[in-house]
């Protein structure tokens, strides 16, 4: 199996109450996760709220990290923002020993256009010593990055392994499964579509709602690897609405209920995030409680 195909789990970053990193809930759940089968793991993703850590808390997150996954499973760091400059010196600063690759978000806010996106992610390309996976996900960052900029980066450049794709967009995704050179991955950023983009060629997932669930997750992708649909859709359709609820009052504050629900983590947040509303907590905690029957 190509490396990040399969299974990638965008990880929390669970807190205590007094906003401190967690490290002994990080610790069960990093053992949770690879038990559960995870193929690799995204450590300060969206999803680890990596825009409220600090430099020397980011240094020791992903320290910790490596020493307790211990090489099981490829170790992904999210390294990304919307100054070029100051991302390529965290790449080049960066401890990235044991590290297998980087996930880069497009840049968020400035809204640059394409030749812009592509002058970003080519920068990021010639100082980057590991492979690159891009992600794409327009409804956070304000700027969608285009296919035809996608696959001019993915042909210039061997290093761009793939692409974490969470623009919703079928019709885009579509035009990168068709057009991609033979090693570059396209990988989904929507859980809920996960089956549909691997049906159409996809080659994994970098998932929230595995963080809660990772045997039934890990089941799914690889039953669409091997073309078991029967199998991946009666896990899709349980899950489905599992998945539109963690992300019904913000990411993640759902998928942290749900894990502090399992008794997993606690359900602290950061500022400017908040815990999910009650109304949506409750629907939560029916849906584990239906999944959990």
């Amino acid at each position: 199996m190509k490396l990040f195909q399969g299974l990638g789990i965008a990880i929390v970053t669970p807190f205590q109450e007094d906003g401190l990193i967690d490290y002994e809930a990080l610790k069960g759940l990093i053992e949770f996760w690879i038990e559960g089968g995870a193929d690799y793991l995204v450590v300060m993703g969206t999803t680890g709220e990596t825009p409220t850590l600090e430099s020397s808390e980011k240094e020791e997150l992903l320290r910790f990290c490596i020493s307790e996954v211990r090489r099981r499973v490829p170790v992904v760091v999210g390294i990304g923002g919307n100054d070029t400059r100051n991302v390529v010196r965290q790449i080049e600063n960066m401890d990235l020993r044991d590290v297998a690759g980087i996930l880069s978000v497009a840049p968020y806010y400035n809204k640059p256009n394409q030749e812009g996106l592509f002058q970003h992610f080519s920068m990021l390309a010639q100082a980057s010593p590991l492979p690159l996976i891009l992600y794409n996900v327009p409804g956070r960052t304000g700027s969608n990055l285009s296919p035809e900029t996608t696959l001019r980066l993915a042909h210039k450049y061997p290093i761009i392994a793939g692409i974490k794709e969470a623009s919703g967009n079928l019709d885009q995704i579509t035009t990168l499964l068709r057009d991609r050179p033979q090693d570059f991955l396209v990988i989904s950023g929507d859980d809920n579509l996960t089956l549909p983009l691997m049906a159409a060629g996809a080659d994994g997932v970098i998932s929230v709602v595995a963080n809660a669930y990772p045997r039934e997750y890990s089941t799914l992708v690889r039953a669409m690897l091997k073309g078991d649909l029967a199998t991946a859709r009666n896990i899709h359709l349980r899950l489905y609405r599992l998945v539109q609820l963690i992300f019904l009052d913000g990411s993640p504050g759902g998928i942290k209920h749900v894990l502090a629900r399992k008794g997993l983590c606690k359900a602290h947040v950061r500022l400017p995030l908040w815990n999910v509303t009650e109304q949506v907590a409750l629907q939560l905690d029916e849906e584990v409680k239906k999944l959990e029957n």
